[in-house]
């Protein structure tokens, strides 16, 4: 696993942030300048592969070197050497919900202000949503099935699952997989303020995303990313990997109601918990922990709270949403919640859903509210839910 996040740009201290229950979210001065209605984000420190000189990183986008970052952590973290690999059967699945949104900002900038002449020649390039899973199978040496997944904010989550399909149909043995996002520069940010999405509470930012809370104004643009690599089992047994859990199940369905807005009475998300638990063999007894989308919108919060009622009724796992304390990563959202998924049965511990301070009636959901529980975590779900409808769901189990 990798993690570059607005808590913490490795694993060990993302996770202890998070399970502390520290905020992320934070006011940007660059955003208060341009007079948004929304000012207030959750930013990652500059993290970018100590081993690229300047000119390595000029030419990238701040996207694409997350999800470099992130996978250099991941790969170190699960012990393969590409020399002792066949390169052609390791492959990349990452993707992104926007791409190279900085750099398109800027050389569109360039251009208005100095003309075309002075345009870089890596704008399209750095732009294009491909190109941080082709950096990452550069850097590493994977020759085989490589690919970009752009759903929205099920984009990571769906990374996943088409990278473990890959294995499954026997075109890979290794996938390296997840989503990464850098969005955050005042015309993405007053694309989502013209939709009224985002969180207003400029004067308190700690405390604006609250998913399920009945005071919820709108979710938090966040970024980072998050990468996993996956294995066969054969193959990770054989080569005596320290395996950190089983991609148990996966389903995917489409709302096909809206752009934006869920149905909702969360049957596409019914769906996909259902399939995702049928492909895994389990039941909704059987789990342990929710990690839900959760994203402080009115809309998907009651939505996805209708979807957990109905597939769990009064058994209903404790659950929390990450997105209280990271913000809404977009594409990278779906693989950092998977990994928080891990590293929950890896550890036993429920992460917390912070500023959840008055329940909201329309949302009855088990919520581990403020502080982490502990609690033996054998099997852990996790929602996607994606503007356009996309809807995906991820189990994983312990080995």
């Amino acid at each position: 696993m990798g993690v570059v996040s607005p808590v913490g740009n490795d694993i060990e201290t993302f996770w202890k942030n998070l399970c502390a229950g520290q905020s992320g979210v934070r006011l940007v001065a660059e955003f208060e300048e341009a007079q948004l209605t929304s000012c207030i984000a959750g930013q990652c420190e500059a993290r970018y592969p100590a081993d690229l000189s300047d000119k390595d990183v000029r030419r990238r986008d701040r996207y694409a070197l997350f999800a470099m970052s992130a996978a250099d952590q991941a790969w170190a973290q699960s012990g393969l050497d590409i020399e002792q690999e066949d390169s052609g059967r390791c492959g990349v699945v990452i993707g992104s919900g926007i791409g190279g949104f900085v750099s398109c900002q800027a050389e569109f900038a360039r251009f208005l202000d100095q003309g075309p002449r002075r345009v870089s020649p890596l704008t399209v390039p750095k732009m294009l949503t491909n190109i941080a899973g082709a950096d990452v199978a550069i850097r590493l040496g994977l020759r085989g099935p490589n690919k970009a997944v752009v759903s929205a904010c099920s984009t990571g989550a769906q990374s996943i699952s088409d990278a473990a399909t890959a294995i499954l149909a026997g075109q890979a043995d290794v996938m390296v997989a997840g989503g990464t996002e850098a969005s955050l520069t005042p015309f993405a940010m007053a694309g989502f303020c013209a939709m009224r999405a985002l969180s207003r509470r400029n004067d308190e930012p700690e405390r604006a995303s609250r998913p399920f809370d009945a005071d919820r104004d709108g979710f938090i643009m966040s970024e980072g990313a998050g990468i996993v690599v996956l294995e066969s089992e054969a193959h990770a047994r054989a080569r005596g990997a320290a395996v950190l859990g089983r991609l148990a199940g996966y389903a995917e369905t489409c709302d096909a109601y809206h752009i934006t807005a869920p149905r909702p009475d969360g049957s596409g998300a019914v769906a996909a918990m259902r399939g995702a638990m049928e492909h895994a063999g389990i039941t909704p007894a059987d789990v342990d922990y929710f990690n839900a989308h959760g994203t402080s919108t009115q809309l998907n919060d009651v939505a996805e709270a209708a979807a957990l009622v109905q597939v769990f009724g009064d058994a209903m796992p404790p659950v929390s949403s990450t997105k209280s304390v990271l913000g809404h990563q977009l594409g990278a959202a779906g693989s950092v919640e998977a990994i928080v998924c891990l590293l929950s049965i890896r550890d036993g511990i429920v992460p917390p859903s912070i500023n959840y301070d008055t329940p909201d009636p329309e949302c009855p959901v088990n919520l581990v509210a403020h502080k982490a529980q502990r609690r033996d975590v054998a099997i852990a779900l996790s929602n996607s839910l994606g503007f356009g409808g996309h809807n995906s769901t991820l189990v994983f189990s312990k080995v």
